[in-house]
């Protein structure tokens, strides 16, 4: 973590696309790390960052699903738009917390 950034939210979840992992909110950025986790000893090992992303980026965040809740948002990158979809346990408090960071990140 960069000086001056404070960790606000995390928890381990399944994007779907990426897979599980564990997806960090911070006052400057939302990243999303890869894990792989091992039944036999229960043992979870983290994985490269292969999601970070300045909340100056995201352009949307919305929750979506009935059964299968998640949290997204779009956020602009070098390649375009990417969308991305997270199951995580909370998506209402998710949502308000990301929108919160991303106000606080403008101000």
């Amino acid at each position: 973590m960069e000086e001056g950034e404070k960790r606000l939210k995390q928890e381990d979840c399944n994007e779907d696309k990426l897979g599980p992992g564990i997806l960090t909110l911070t006052n400057k950025r939302l990243a999303f790390d890869k894990t792989q986790a091992r039944m036999m000893d229960f043992s979870k090992q983290f994985g490269d960052t292969v999601l970070d992303i300045s909340l100056g980026n995201v352009t949307k965040v919305w929750k979506e699903g009935m059964l299968m809740k998640k949290v997204c948002f779009t956020a602009k990158t070098d390649e375009g738009e990417e969308t991305h979809k997270f199951g995580v346990f909370n998506t209402k408090d998710w949502l308000k917390d990301i929108e919160a960071a991303i106000e606080d990140f403008k101000n």
